[in-house]
């Protein structure tokens, strides 16, 4: 069991029961130029823990053998990619499942599917993204009222006040996600504190606990993890329980009531929405101000696009995709934040990369923070550039990564749409300045996370 839920999070998605365990008589995964398995039990576990983060080893291994790369996890060889030139070769013929939601369901003790196969994966799908969507249009003015409330708190600090982005935005995050997908429970704010402490409990121990082991080997943290996970799932059940009998139709967890899900099943995709959700959209909303608070110039660029496009309206649904500029701030955002550093698929078929063979049931990793911040695909890549997402080229290789277009994942479109409402409200009303000295330094788990607190200061537009 330790060693699958290593494998689970080191690897960022399991396909449960796809791999086969074979041992190739090869050292190396189809002669693909890569690391020698370091230990014959844990393969090059221990070269990972030791980089702090599977995407550091990442890294490492890529500028060490090139863009097609493999290493070994116990007798298992793993294919990673580095490069857009062989992302866009791979083929992978799986387009049902999305890997975000299968990593957590998997480490979670979940089925992906319902039972069924392939098609009734597709159905549940599409229920949860749909359910997604609903929920925005429905909630949208209880977004832009919490977003207004957070902006309105911060107008009343004087100019010299630190602002710790990370308490704020999370807090606002916790409050849009389980408000949106669990209804007015959780307007009490005790209920969301609540709420988070046991959030934060299940986040943190999947995020960093089995990637080292530590999790089995302390009774007493998994004691208090499994005691997390069994109270946050009776509360999911109990909210999926309220709303059925009161038959509203406002929220997340109302919209999966109306399908054919089971009662299980809705209470493991709020699980996954609730984590997911919180995670990807107070990450993207603290750095998206931290890289404008570095940016005097992006900032006034976005205030002109604000007011051309929004006038003193509050922001609409229908007005979001004219927002061009907002969207590239969001896309450099996630670009140069590596805002989630690590994809996998499952190689179904053989395929090949160059003239790499990847044999069938391979787990092949995509290394999106390697790509993500490639001088061969971006120009000073380690730069904040909005303006390099008005270049095609640009554009399609974030598509093709999965951070836009219709395999974006349903949980980062919730935190981009979270984000322009932010976005819209402040930028308008407030100028972002860093404070002096400050060194931003990136923990690259799950999703990518400041290391330390990250803090502005705020002047009101003249």
């Amino acid at each position: 069991m330790l060693d699958f839920a290593i494998f689970a999070v080191t690897f960022v998605i399991i396909l449960v029961g796809a791999v086969l365990y074979l041992y190739p008589s090869s050292r190396r995964a189809s002669g693909i130029p890569g690391l020698n398995p370091t230990d014959e039990k844990d393969g090059n576990l221990q070269d990972i823990v030791s980089r702090g983060s599977l995407h550091e080893f990442l890294v490492s291994l890529h500028q060490e053998f090139g863009s097609v790369a493999s290493f070994w996890f116990g007798g298992r060889p793993v294919v990673s990619l580095g490069s857009v030139h062989q992302l866009r070769q791979h083929i992978n013929p799986n387009h049902t499942t999305d890997s975000f939601e299968t990593m957590l369901k998997s480490l979670l003790g979940y089925q992906s599917g319902m039972g069924g196969g392939a098609s009734e994966t597709i159905v549940r799908k599409k229920v949860y993204e749909s359910a997604i969507n609903s929920t925005l249009k429905n909630n949208l003015p209880h977004l832009l009222k919490l977003v207004e409330e957070l902006v309105g708190k911060w107008k009343s600090f004087p100019e010299s006040q630190h602002i710790p982005l990370g308490a704020h935005l999370l807090g606002l995050s916790m409050k849009t996600v389980t408000q949106l997908a669990l209804g007015e429970r959780f307007k009490d704010d005790a209920d969301v504190i609540s709420f988070r402490k046991n959030h934060d409990v299940i986040w943190s121990e999947i995020g960093k606990g089995y990637l080292d082991g530590s999790l089995e080997k302390s009774s007493s943290r998994k004691g208090h993890y499994e005691k997390a996970l069994s109270e946050m799932e009776s509360v999911l059940l109990s909210v999926a329980k309220e709303r059925k009998a009161q038959r509203k139709q406002t929220v997340f967890v109302d919209a999966l009531l109306q399908s054919t899900l089971t009662e299980r099943q809705i209470m493991e995709d709020c699980m996954v929405f609730t984590l997911a959700g919180c995670v990807i959209a107070a990450n993207l909303c603290i750095w998206a101000l931290h890289f404008l608070s570095t940016s005097e110039e992006v900032q006034d660029k976005l205030y002109k696009e604000l007011e051309q496009v929004l006038g003193s309206d509050p922001v609409t649904l229908d007005k979001i995709p004219q927002l061009k500029y907002c969207q590239q701030v969001l896309n450099e955002t996630v670009r140069t934040a590596k805002l989630t550093p690590v994809a996998a698929r499952l190689q179904e078929v053989e395929g090949k990369v160059d003239q790499h063979v990847i044999p069938k049931e391979s787990l092949v990793i995509y290394a999106l923070g390697v790509v993500l911040q490639d001088s061969d695909t971006w120009s000073i890549p380690y730069r904040f550039d909005p303006d390099r997402f008005e270049e095609d080229s640009a554009k399609k290789s974030f598509c093709l990564l999965g951070f836009s277009g219709n395999q974006t994942c349903p949980e980062l479109r919730f935190a981009y749409t979270v984000a322009t409402v932010l976005l819209s409200t402040l930028v308008r009303q407030l100028k972002l300045h860093p404070l002096k000295g400050q060194v931003m330094e990136v923990r690259s788990e799950l999703v990518s996370t400041p290391k330390d607190e990250t803090w502005v200061t705020v002047s009101r537009r003249s």
